[in-house]
């Protein structure tokens, strides 16, 4: 759990600096494409093909595709289209597409992993809510689509590693991963990216740098690592952590105004998510791979 615990700490954080440092000023096409690169050119050197199964291996090339490149691809395109406040109410429903995928994966209902992602959606809709304006349904729409790549990609991503239980340690095997994201990400940079807004100032330089190699790639890391050791019940609640966390950062660095009760009431909702996780457990996923192979 420390893993996913460390994912949401650097994910929360990261919303901030997108926003004081990138947003609107660097080129989004260029910033996805710089940090699946960064990733990519950590873990593949590590990679290995030999002896791991063919299914394997294009799964973590499509979990990949799916997690960053198609979900970023379709968050882009929402950002003319909706509000900042509305962007972050739409993007409480990913716990719910992690428990409905899982669920339809394995042929089996778990009611109580439903309440629990219903639970942990509800803290993040009550954190997050603002008024509605606008014509936004096309853009939450493509949202929704983007949100359920980005659901799909993790329990993808965490069933491949449960089923194969490759013996290999997992750096050996993340390079399949970024490799499926980046032939997303290069080819929407090279036709849709603007070539003149790269970063201009030191600041924004570290930010990049900072969020590609510790937030993308490390965070990324250890999310399918955590994510193999938890219920996906678990899962679904850490991902709607982040939302708190990312507004009491926010809060701590620049003083924005937070809504302490909304917060509150929102943390006690995912809180309650947690008490339904613990009080009725999924069942217990399988160990991956053994200890040396993981660490």
């Amino acid at each position: 759990m420390w893993y996913l615990a460390i994912v949401t700490f650097l994910w929360g954080s990261s919303f901030s600096l997108t926003g004081h440092f990138l947003a609107g000023q660097v080129d989004s096409y260029f910033a996805v494409f710089f940090r699946t690169l960064a990733g990519t050119l950590i873990f593949v050197p590590f990679m290995v093909w030999r002896n791991l199964p063919k299914r394997l291996i294009a799964g973590l090339w499509f979990a990949g595709a799916l997690q960053f490149g198609v979900t970023y691809a379709l968050s882009y395109q929402s950002y003319t289209m909706l509000t900042v406040p509305e962007m972050l109410l739409f993007t409480t429903q990913t716990p719910l597409y992690i428990s409905l995928l899982n669920n339809a994966l394995e042929r089996r209902f778990n009611p109580w992993t439903l309440v629990a992602a219903l639970f942990a959606v509800s803290g993040g809709i009550v954190i997050h809510y603002h008024p509605l304006t606008g014509h936004f349904w096309k853009g939450f729409w493509l949202l929704q689509l983007a949100n359920l790549t980005f659901a799909a990609g993790q329990v993808i991503c965490r069933r491949l590693l449960l089923k194969y239980k490759p013996d290999v340690p997992l750096p050996k095997l993340f390079g399949h991963f970024f490799l499926g994201a980046l032939i997303i990400t290069a080819p929407l940079y090279y036709f849709f990216g603007q070539q003149g807004h790269l970063p201009q100032t030191g600041a924004q330089w570290t930010v990049l740098v900072y969020l590609s190699v510790v937030a993308t790639a490390l965070g990324s890391y250890w999310l399918a690592k955590g994510s193999t050791l938890v219920s996906v019940a678990t899962l679904s609640v850490f991902n709607e952590l982040h939302v708190p966390v990312g507004l009491i950062i926010n809060m701590l660095l620049w003083g924005n105004d937070v809504p302490v009760l909304r917060l509150i009431a929102g943390c006690c909702l995912i809180a309650i998510a947690i008490g339904i996780n613990y009080t009725h457990p999924t069942r217990s996923p399988q160990r991956p791979v053994s200890q040396e192979a993981t660490d």
